[in-house]
């Protein structure tokens, strides 16, 4: 019988009639548990092995797959922003209960896991398998801090490389002010919200007339809303001020002047509440516009990629649009858009050009 640490614990490890077990003693590992164990409870093991004893109180029930996660998404119920437990759930529920619900956590091998990621690969892109994969590996960890497993089988599996998802496509400055021109007035500041300022869609269709100052130009991003849930936005970093710029300030004065006084949002339906999502908008508004205008789709989001590109391909201070768009630091900025950078032709090296 050998005693070994697993995880800064101690655990057994032996043979029995050809077959070998572990078993977890509960302990840390410290110098003195170590002399505990070796002192009193390996040999009272021992003694219940010989005696024939020590299996009949060494059953207990290992969970299957579905049990713990049930018991894994109740461990991180309250550290999870409440929409993105759900989709947790959700993707859970379609993607990875279908195929190990009622294995037993502790009997997942690792070329089960490359199989089944594979198969996801063939129908869902990389994102979303990395996203999906994420969830089963928490918890593997959560019943590896159990001590339930002795190690994550995902160890042992690579993760799918990501690829671009969303294609960036800038549309034109004309652009932009033909599809201005060409939405219905009551949705128009929308439009030009996403392209003046980099908002995500989420956090526009949740801006209230509160958050918006147009006697300090400026707009403050405090929510957003996504599936229907209103809650903050995406990051710590999202939650920002940012500046009304001059071409913006026309478009949110005239809107403030056709909506109902009484509009807590700047964005409602007929029945005087927030969008819950911007999938009508993209409906009713944007794909018809387009359309009509001839210009090539591409959906919502390119609105934001279209304003940082634009004020980075124009000379506008990365700091600034990196504020803007809420994003970390200027680095990620620079990640994303640093193509957008246009360089001036000149005679690189000059200075080292010998005077002398």
């Amino acid at each position: 019988m050998k005693l070994i640490s697993r995880n800064g614990k101690l655990w057994i490890t032996f043979y029995h009639q050809s077959k070998r077990y572990r078993k977890s003693l509960g302990l840390d590992d410290t110098k003195a548990n170590r002399k505990l164990a070796e002192q009193r409870l390996i040999p009272e093991i021992v003694y219940k092995l010989n005696s024939g004893v020590f299996f009949d109180n060494q059953k207990p029930k290992v969970p299957t797959v579905d049990e713990f996660a049930r018991v894994s998404f109740e461990i991180h119920k309250h550290e999870r922003r409440p929409i993105t437990q759900k989709r947790y759930i959700r993707l859970y529920e379609l993607h990875i209960k279908p195929t190990f619900e009622k294995m037993r956590i502790d009997q997942i091998k690792p070329s089960q896991l490359a199989r089944w990621q594979n198969k996801l690969l063939d129908s869902l892109s990389s994102k979303t398998v990395k996203g999906v994969r994420t969830i089963f590996h928490t918890i593997f960890e959560d019943a590896m801090r159990d001590e339930i497993i002795l190690r994550n089988p995902f160890a042992l599996v690579k993760s799918p490389k990501q690829k671009e998802v969303i294609e960036k496509k800038p549309f034109s400055v004309e652009e932009i002010y033909q599809i201005l021109d060409n939405v219905p007035e009551h949705i128009r500041a929308f439009f030009a919200i996403g392209f003046f300022t980099g908002m995500r869609t989420g956090e526009i269709i949740a801006l209230r007339w509160s958050h918006v100052d147009l006697e300090a130009k400026m707009i403050h991003v405090r929510k957003s809303i996504r599936q229907g849930i209103e809650g903050p936005p995406k990051t710590k970093n999202s939650i920002r001020d940012i500046e009304i710029i001059d071409a913006l300030l026309p478009y949110l004065k005239r809107h403030r002047e056709i909506v109902s006084d009484d509009s807590i949002y700047l964005f409602e339906t007929y029945q005087g509440k927030p969008f819950t999502t911007c999938d009508k908008i993209g409906y009713w508004y944007w794909k018809p516009t387009l359309k009509k205008l001839g210009i090539p789709y591409r959906n919502l989001y390119q609105m934001r990629h279209t304003f940082a590109s634009m004020m980075i391909a124009n000379g506008e201070d990365i700091l600034w649009v990196s504020q803007m768009l809420g994003h970390k630091d200027s680095s990620m900025t620079l990640e994303k858009y640093a193509r957008y950078i246009k360089q001036k032709s000149r005679k690189r090296g000059v200075f080292l050009s010998r005077h002398f």
